[in-house]
């Protein structure tokens, strides 16, 4: 804005400088040119007390001629003969108050058209002059242009200083009084930006940042759109409390009604296996109802279970932190998958050295269980499953990954395998035995533990990453810091294991060894290629 203004007056300066330039060069052209008709005329027509005589250029030099004149007499035939320049001298002999004109500079002034008019013309060594020949064609004159380029130049150079000192002062004059004129829309803008901030998109907001009262009077137009955007807010902060409250309603219903769901659904259950052992044995159809109530009421249950979970937490309900060592709880949560799919090969990829976090000893087993059941569920038998486990890029975080050569999601369910209920199965069938809501519960978890999920997907390989704050542990330290607490740690000989091996999980029988004799507390252990036991945390691998 101070630009433009500034830009305005520039041009207005230069429009004004340039008219006063040509009407004040045009008049005093006119002056000269009525001082040079003059001259003209007195040397054409000398006053009777001055003597002049016939051929001389003494007209040149008369009284009151300016210093500077110039003059020639012209032949009968029209040639212009010697010419002459006055010098300004106080002598009273006629002819030392004249100085003769070159041959160049007479013919110049020989040039002049003779229409009796007076005609800019360019004598060498002289400069520009006004000149013109008497009405009877007799004598030419001129007379200097100097005093009137001066003048003209003088009042150019007087307007330029003073247009600059005008734009200057004038761009630090607006600056300072666009700059004050606008300090309310800034304090609306910064009002707008405070808001922009907030995080309105999830949660219970409270929208109290409006407009000072000061900024927002009507009676201005700055003060007309703090008005307007207090108002916007009134009604954003109402949308938002309205949502809010949908939200809480929602919530609650879920809890209460996932709650009172529960007794039902494992009296429904426990009736169900009461009269299939019963005395009375049932038909193959009883049986076979029987059966269905049972495998649906535990569906449900776990259904059930899983909103429950996730009303709580959404409701911010807090958890039980404390020092836990992923490595354990990988190992057993890869158990308990290769013994759900043994159809899929199952990978161990952790650290020699222990991976800390702070975290629920109840929720993070289910990240766990979850992740590792998706990628049982959703990929073909003979797909090669890893969970690896290693130190995040600084900060001291932990990065759990589930990695599966699978043939990968979809891209168009990418974007929303997090949200509940999100399924790769339109019709939702429940033949895969999936709800929908496990990676829901995963992002859950996590985000409650302050971590953060994502996923990766191309055909061929999907990966799982889980980033979880550190937390502190000394080694040894188990599930809930307690040393040895984490079932599944590795027996005797697991210190002569090779750091950062990958193992791979094998099927076994009952109380049988996968490559070797030593059995834990959860099966056997299962070796690295070498035929060594697996390094420290690696654990018990097969049910």
């Amino acid at each position: 804005m101070v630009v433009a203004a500034v830009g305005l007056i520039a041009v207005v300066g230069a429009v004004i400088g340039v008219v006063t330039t040509v009407a004040l060069h045009s008049y005093l052209q006119e002056q000269l040119d009525g001082r040079l008709e003059e001259a003209v005329g007195r040397a054409a027509r000398p006053p009777r007390e001055v003597v002049v005589h016939a051929g001389s250029l003494d007209f040149v030099a008369l009284g009151g001629q300016h210093w500077g004149t110039v003059g020639a007499r012209v032949a009968p035939d029209g040639a212009v003969g010697a010419g002459a320049r006055s010098n300004g001298s106080l002598s009273r002999v006629p002819s030392e108050r004249l100085d003769a004109l070159s041959a160049g500079q007479t013919a110049a002034l020989g040039s002049v058209p003779r229409d009796g008019r007076p005609h800019t013309v360019a004598l060498p060594g002289l400069g520009d002059y006004r000149a013109a020949f008497a009405p009877d064609g007799s004598l030419v004159m001129g007379l200097p242009l100097d005093d009137v380029q001066d003048t003209v130049g003088t009042l150019v150079a007087v307007e330029a200083c003073v247009t600059g000192a005008g734009l200057l002062a004038a761009g630090i004059a607006g600056a300072a009084m666009v700059g004050f004129a606008l300090r309310p829309l800034r304090r609306v803008a910064a009002t707008a930006t405070l808001v922009a901030e907030l995080p309105l998109h999830q949660g219970e907001v409270a929208l109290h940042v409006r407009v000072p009262e000061s900024e927002s009077d009507g009676r201005t137009e700055v003060g007309q759109v703090g008005a307007a955007l207090n108002r916007m807010l009134g009604h954003v902060g109402s949308a938002l409390a309205a949502r809010q409250e949908s939200e809480m309603r929602v919530r609650r219903f879920v809890a209460d009604a996932s709650h009172e769901l529960r007794t039902p659904l494992a009296s429904i259950r426990g009736y169900a296996e009461l009269t299939r052992r019963g005395d009375e044995r049932p038909g193959p159809r009883t049986r076979h109802a029987l059966g269905r109530i049972e495998s649906e009421t535990e569906r449900m249950s776990g259904l059930v279970e899983d909103l429950l979970l996730l009303a709580r937490l959404d409701s911010g309900r807090p958890l039980a932190y404390a020092p836990l060592d992923l490595s354990p709880l990988v190992v057993d949560a890869v158990s308990d998958a290769q013994a759900a799919g043994p159809g899929h090969r199952w990978r161990l990829d952790l650290p020699v050295e222990p991976m800390t976090v702070r975290g629920d000893a109840a929720r993070l087993p289910q990240v766990l269980v979850n992740l590792l059941a998706n990628a049982r569920v959703h990929t073909p038998e003979g797909t090669t499953v890893t969970a690896r486990v290693r130190a995040a890029d600084g900060g001291g975080a932990v990065r759990l990954e589930v990695v599966d050569d699978g043939p990968g999601i979809a891209p168009e369910l990418l974007p929303h395998v997090f949200e509940r209920f999100a399924r790769g199965d339109a019709s939702r069938s429940r033949a895969a035995g999936s709800t929908g809501l496990g990676l829901a519960l995963v992002q859950a978890v996590v985000t409650a533990h302050g971590g953060t999920v994502t996923v990766e997907s191309v055909p061929g390989r999907t990966v799982f990453a889980v980033v979880l704050p550190g937390g502190r542990g000394g080694p040894g330290e188990g599930a809930g810091g307690a040393p040895g607490a984490a079932s599944g740690a590795a027996s005797g000989g697991a210190s002569d294991g090779v750091p950062g091996e990958v193992y791979e999980v094998s099927v076994a029988g009952a109380g049988e060894v996968a490559g070797g004799d030593a059995a834990s507390e959860r099966g056997a252990v299962a070796r690295g290629d070498d035929g060594s036991e697996p390094g420290p945390g690696v654990g018990p691998l097969v049910p």
